[in-house]
């Protein structure tokens, strides 16, 4: 099992837009074990915090265009609500190695923050209740803390209904 350490946390292009943006965040570092593959509850159990309120970064392609939900680790994207959230009609998940390569980051570790490509986000309305969220912050083992307003402004998203 993974276990938290504090820690400054690592420079990612997540932290540099976060930091050139003038965000408050919180790193977050944590034993990430190479075996595990649900890297968001992997990341709310070394960390000690309710699920719910630990997001993942998913990518899909909507209509042809890369989309990013973020979603509680907890819950799955409803790909037809990230769809209508960004006037589109159809979504599919996205291939894995298209989204590190359009991303910047690893699977597992792709934060909704400092892609390389800018892309459309819709973060979940859910995040609204509470005052901050955690999301990847570019790498396995680490996580951002920040507001859900903070995240939307940097990310330039939207709130919508999107998991299920």
């Amino acid at each position: 099992m993974a276990r938290a350490r504090p820690s400054a946390g690592p420079g990612t292009p997540a932290t540099v837009a976060l930091t050139a943006a003038g965000i408050a965040f919180t790193a977050h570092t944590y034993v990430h074990d190479p075996a595990t593959t649900n890297y968001g509850l992997e990341a709310a159990s070394a960390l000690g915090l309710d699920p719910e309120r630990v997001f993942k970064t998913l990518l899909a392609d909507v209509d042809g265009r890369l989309t990013v939900g973020i979603v509680p680790v907890t819950s799955m994207l409803d790909l037809k609500a990230l769809a209508a959230a960004v006037g589109s009609k159809r979504a599919v998940m996205a291939d894995p190695a298209v989204a590190e390569r359009k991303t910047g980051y690893v699977v597992g570790g792709i934060s909704p923050i400092g892609q390389k490509t800018p892309l459309p986000t819709v973060l979940d309305e859910t995040a609204e209740l509470w005052p901050t969220i955690f999301v990847s912050g570019g790498r396995r083992g680490f996580d951002l803390e920040l507001a859900p307003d903070d995240l939307l402004s940097v990310t330039s998203g939207r709130l919508a209904d999107i998991a299920r």
